[in-house]
Parts: C-alpha cells; structure tokens; sequence
C-alpha cells in the first residue's frame, strides 16, 4: 500500500505566507509547494527573503515538497538567458529553503508547431537539467496546456530522451483540458510519475472542479497508486476553484453547483477535504 502525503499551494489560501501557513495547520498539511509569497513569485525572492521564510515555515515545522516555479513557462522564441539566469539564482534560493524539487515546465510553442522547435526544447531543458544536477535539485516537468510536453506522448518523450533525469508532476485537470483522458496517461506514465496535483476539471468546458467531481478519473488513479506502489507518494492541493465574493448573498442552486465560494480560504478548504475524502 501506498502512504498518501499531503502537500498544498498555499498561496491559493492566502497571499501572506502568515496566513498561509495558520490554512496548512488547520488543514493538518505539513508540506507547501511553494509558489507565492507576500506578494512575491518565488521566482523573485532574495536570498533574504528565502532565509525569512525557511525560519517561519520551520518554525512550525513545515518541509517544502517542492519550489512551484514558472521556469520553462515563456515561449520557446522568447529570450532564453535571463530566463536561465534567474533559474540559476533559484537555485540558490533553494539550498537555503532546503528544497530538493523544482516543478517546472517545457516552454510554450507557437502554432502547436512543435516538431519545429523540439530541438530547442531539449537544449534549454538539458541547460537547466545540468545546473541543477550540480546542486542535487530535481526538475519535476509539469503537464500544461500549449508548453511542449502538453500530451501524455510528449511528457513520456522527455522523460526518455533525459532517461529519467527529469522527474514528472501529473496533473489530471491540465489534460483534461488538452483533451487527454487522464487515465490513459496515467497508465502510460504510471512508472514515471513523480508526483501527483490535485486538480480536477471537466470536458465539457475545461472548467475546474473539486477533486472527484471532475473528468480527470482521480479516484480510479489513486486506487491504482494505492495497489501498485509502495511507499510514500505526494499529492499537491491545487485548488484553482472559482471564487465568488457575492455568493453569500445568494440562494440559487445553480450557483452553488458550480462549485464558488466566497472567498479564497473556503476554497481552499474545500479542495482539501476533496481529496483527504478519497485518500482516508
């Protein structure tokens, strides 16, 4: 059997990373994909700054699963070097929040050209792939809609052309929305998975839904996690549900089928007991 890890991105409940630590302990999470804070995208934080938040997250003994970087998210005609530059500082950033992970991504392509530029895909991958060997930090490719590796096909492409250097972040609600079906992938990509987000979405318009009630099929994957591996395995609370400040003012049930909430912590809430539904 498979023992289920809880991590979250805490900064879909609050911005202030005060606040977003009081939602993981409420929520009894003790891992943060760490995304957003005070304000700041990871991406941006000083070695300052990362030393102030490794003091409060450790203060109250909260391990990071990963650094939710957008590194890889700019187009793949784009200027690469700043790009890389600021990579390389994030790295940094991550030896001192002791941080063994970084999700990233595989650069969006223009006119789903992609033959075109597979070449320069896989030349600025192995860039990053060797900078951050050299401090033990593994690249966890995510799954994301118009970047090269958008498709089962594509993330297991990567995944073998850096014969496994690249670790994978699956996200069911992200094919969902490429119009992949999610356990299709998943059994495609089963050996390869890294980690798992929790996000669920529909077909029928890409919209984003709480975890089991979408068509990302997450509670068949997890029942086959639990029967086919051993060990420990990570699961990030992505809540991405739409928040609506007026609901409360409301009494329709249409409303309340389309999953709003009235402010960004009960949303937050909500995509927690989700999954904790399904995994306990």
């Amino acid at each position: 059997m498979t023992e289920f890890i809880l991590s979250a991105f805490a900064d879909e409940a609050s911005g202030k990373l005060e606040e977003q630590i009081k939602a993981l302990e409420e929520e009894d999470i003790s891992l943060i994909e760490l995304r957003g804070v005070d304000g700041k995208n990871c991406a941006d934080l000083t070695k300052e700054d990362a030393k102030i938040v490794a003091q409060k997250l450790a203060a109250h003994n909260i391990g990071l699963s990963a650094l939710g970087s957008p590194f890889g998210k700019i187009g793949i005609t784009e200027d690469f070097t700043p790009h890389l530059q600021k990579f390389k500082a994030s790295l940094e950033i991550c030896k001192i929040l002791n941080c063994k992970r970084i999700r990233m991504f595989s650069f969006y392509i223009p006119g789903n050209d992609y033959s075109l530029y597979k070449e320069e895909v896989f030349k600025r991958l192995e860039q990053m792939l060797v900078l951050a060997e050299k401090e033990n930090i593994l690249l966890v490719h995510e799954n994301e809609k118009g970047i090269y590796g958008d498709t089962d096909q594509r993330c297991m492409e990567l995944y073998e052309h850096f014969e496994g250097r690249l670790g994978i972040a699956f996200d069911p609600a992200n094919y969902v929305q490429c119009g992949v079906n999610p356990k299709a992938a998943y059994e495609l990509q089963k050996k390869t998975i890294t980690y798992f987000h929790m996000k669920d979405a529909l077909f029928a318009d890409g919209s984003v839904v709480s975890v089991g009630n979408g068509d990302g099929q997450v509670p068949d994957i997890l029942q086959d996690v639990n029967r086919n591996r051993k060990g420990q395995v990570i699961l990030t609370v992505e809540p991405h549900l739409h928040v609506f400040s007026g609901l409360e003012k409301l009494q329709s049930e249409e409303v309340q089928h389309k999953e709003s909430y009235p402010n960004s912590r009960s949303a937050f809430h909500a995509a927690c007991q989700a999954v904790k539904k399904i995994i306990f």
